[in-house]
């Protein structure tokens, strides 16, 4: 299962703002294109999504930008991915949102196997957290500077 620039984008996205959380204080979206690499008009549409799907909040004002609406401990990056892509599902007659729509559903012999990719992918994705990621990025950032010191 191949996902999208959105669903790569948006998840680091929400990483950057998982990072810098702080309660009440929103961040620039301007700060995260910057630090993400990510054009902002891109970013923009992105955070329409999560937005919608409730999973940012937006301030305005001089001091305005971003929030997550929940801690990052209490996002998962299936709740992201589902925001950004939609329905999970390596292929249509398996979808989330209507597996029973295949009318081969009964006789095809190839059903197990996806169902088995959709709720491993799906699995993988629910007990994710954008805690965890950032704890998986703070690992990366320390080994890299115990790396310089050896150099």
């Amino acid at each position: 299962m191949k996902f999208s620039t959105r669903a790569r984008y948006g998840l680091r996205a929400m990483v950057d703002l998982a990072q810098n959380y702080t309660p009440n204080e929103p961040i620039a979206l301007v700060r995260v294109a910057e630090r993400e690499g990510i054009s902002e008009g891109y970013l923009e549409q992105l955070v329409t999504f999560l937005r919608k799907g409730g999973l940012v909040r937006s301030v305005r004002g001089a001091q305005g930008g971003y929030l997550l609406t929940r801690e990052p401990a209490r996002i998962t990056v299936g709740e992201v991915i589902r925001c950004l892509e939609g329905a999970l599902g390596p292929t249509d007659c398996v979808s989330e949102d209507d597996p029973e729509s295949c009318v081969r559903a009964d006789t095809c012999p190839t059903r197990i196997m996806w169902e088995r990719i959709r709720d491993s992918i799906a699995h993988v994705l629910d007990s994710t957290t954008l805690e965890d990621l950032c704890q998986e990025a703070e690992k990366i950032r320390l080994s890299r500077e115990a790396n310089m010191y050896y150099i």
